[in-house]
């Protein structure tokens, strides 16, 4: 497995990185099938360490985690925490979907964009209906099941997640709704 450990404006140390390289393979020899690679970032955010990862999979699904503490060795074990108990909610299917999924998940690139958000302080009209980009950068949109999406969203803790549905190849989404439910949205009937 490959590791990438930076640090934020942080100097990590070798014993830190031996540290963290330990407890991932521990972590990931224990729940999940073939790690390709682990991207872990720590930064201090005011008195509080931030530790955030992320797990690859080899059959192309993602882990995601992140861990806050005073001190940044606890913000590493809480991190790890929250990944292993992801890992081990979805141990068994992970295991299903490998043995089904025989090559890994298909993914096309598409573009992202952040958009200037209205401040609160700025009541005055805006000029034009157009909003101020900020950033322009490259994402990935996996070809995934329906199953295999909502366990994605969850597995990296996100409130969305756009997937290319793999029964019909055109864009679905999945996200989470505020009564606790996961929502569908699939515009296959839109022809």
């Amino acid at each position: 497995m490959r590791y990438q450990i930076s640090g934020k404006q942080i100097d990590i140390g070798e014993s830190l990185t031996s540290y963290v390289k330990d407890g991932i393979g521990e972590v990931a020899a224990k729940f999940a099938q073939r790690p390709t690679e682990a991207h872990v970032t720590f930064s201090k955010d005011a008195h509080e360490f931030k530790c955030e990862s992320t797990i690859h999979l080899s059959t192309g699904l993602t882990v995601a985690a992140e861990g806050r503490s005073t001190e940044i060795y606890d913000s590493f074990e809480k991190c790890a925490a929250k990944i292993e108990k992801q890992l081990r909610r979805y141990k068994r299917r992970l295991k299903d979907h490998h043995k089904v999924r025989a090559t890994p998940v298909e993914v096309m690139e598409a573009s992202a964009y952040i958009l200037a958000s209205e401040s609160a302080e700025n009541t005055s009209e805006p000029e034009s209906l157009q909003p101020v980009i900020i950033a322009e950068m490259e994402t990935k949109i996996q070809s995934l099941s329906v199953g295999e999406a909502v366990m994605q969203m969850e597995l990296t803790d996100a409130p969305v997640l756009i997937f290319r549905n793999e029964g019909h190849k055109r864009l679905n989404v999945v996200y989470k709704r505020k009564d606790g439910n996961i929502g569908w949205v699939d515009p296959s009937n839109l022809e």
